[in-house]
C-alpha cells in the first residue's frame, strides 16, 4: 500500500470514528437519561467517557496530521474554500466538543453521588444535560458537512 493510500485509510477511518462515536456516544447517554435512573446514567456516564477519550480523542489528533499530509501529497491549498471551510467546522466541532466531555463528566458524577445517596439527579444534572443536548446539534451537523465537504471538494470562491 502507498504513503498515500494509508493516510487517505486512516483519514476515511478517523472520519468515520468521529462521526460513529459521536453519534453513538449522543445515542447511551440520552437511552440513559431517559431512564430517569440515576445509577444507569452514571454506569453509561463512566462508559461514554472513556470512548471519548479512547475513541473520539485519538481520532481528533489524527485527523489533522493525516488531512494536511494529503494536502501536501496531493498538492492541494489548504486555502482552496473546501478545505478552509472544512479546517474551520473542524473548529466548531471542537469548540463544542470540548464542553461537552467536560459536560459528561460531570453529569457522570453528578449522577453517580445521586445513586450512592438514594437522591433524585439535581438540577444541575439537568441543566447539563439540556447543554450537552443543544451543544450535540451543531457539533454533529459540522462534522456531517465536513463529509460532505470532503466528497464532493466544491469550489466555494
Amino acid at each position: 500500500m502507498s504513503l498515500y493510500l494509508a493516510l487517505k485509510l486512516l483519514h476515511v477511518i478517523g472520519a468515520a470514528v468521529l462521526l460513529g462515536t459521536g453519534a453513538g456516544i449522543a445515542f447511551f447517554m440520552l437511552a440513559a437519561h431517559r431512564t430517569g435512573e440515576a445509577a444507569t446514567i452514571a454506569a453509561v456516564g463512566r462508559i461514554v467517557v472513556v470512548a471519548d477519550f479512547l475513541f473520539t480523542a485519538t481520532a481528533v489528533a489524527a485527523q489533522p496530521i493525516t488531512g494536511l499530509a494529503l494536502a501536501w501529497m496531493i498538492g492541494y491549498s489548504l486555502l482552496d474554500g473546501w478545505i478552509l471551510l472544512s479546517i474551520l467546522l473542524y473548529l466548531v466541532t471542537g469548540a463544542f466538543w470540548l464542553p461537552v466531555v467536560w459536560m459528561q463528566m460531570r453529569m457522570r458524577d453528578l449522577a453517580a453521588e445521586a445513586a450512592a445517596k438514594g437522591r433524585p439527579l439535581p438540577e444541575e444534572y439537568h441543566r447539563l444535560f439540556r447543554l450537552w443536548f443543544a451543544f450535540g446539534f451543531p457539533a454533529f451537523s459540522a462534522v456531517v458537512a465536513i463529509f460532505w465537504l470532503m466528497i464532493a471538494k466544491p469550489a466555494l470562491w
